[in-house]
């Protein structure tokens, strides 16, 4: 169920495992910015461990990666995890001569999309998922994460 006006609702729970620069604030702004539906959603912010050992349990992939989304509940209100691994993120927005803030932005929207059933395995998924992130990026004046730079 969607509020008044609405906006889809957003219940977040933030854990910061490691210090990380987003706040609380901007994380909900990022990702009710991509809420098409109410979502309840546990985001954690964890070190290369942590995010190594997840990877690894979860996708067979050892190695830590920036984003994983866990989604639970796709009847009725939907509910889930994001997992974001801090020292990843900042290394990639370093590689790719990128924002940190931008950074967390994209992937706080590319998560909260997955969470809501888009995905990017083909490419006319991952078409329309791209341009739904940049579209939302430049909503909230961030540039499009798809440039070059």
């Amino acid at each position: 169920m969607s509020t008044s006006d609405n906006r889809p609702k957003l219940s977040l729970t933030v854990q910061y495992m490691i210090p990380a620069l987003p706040t609380r604030p901007q994380w909900r702004r990022w990702i009710k910015a991509a809420l098409q539906i109410d979502v309840s959603l546990t985001l954690r912010i964890v070190d290369q461990a942590e995010g190594r050992e997840l990877n690894k349990a979860y996708r067979g992939r050892d190695y830590a990666t920036n984003v994983l989304t866990f989604v639970y509940d796709e009847e009725g209100e939907l509910s889930g995890d994001v997992v974001i691994c801090a020292p990843v993120v900042a290394r990639e927005a370093a590689e790719q001569n990128k924002d940190l803030l931008a950074h967390y932005a994209h992937l706080a929207i590319h998560a909260a999309l997955h969470l809501q059933g888009y995905d990017h395995e083909e490419d006319a998924e991952a078409t329309e998922m791209e341009a739904l992130e940049t579209a939302l990026m430049l909503k909230l004046r961030y540039p499009d994460p798809y440039l070059e730079t």
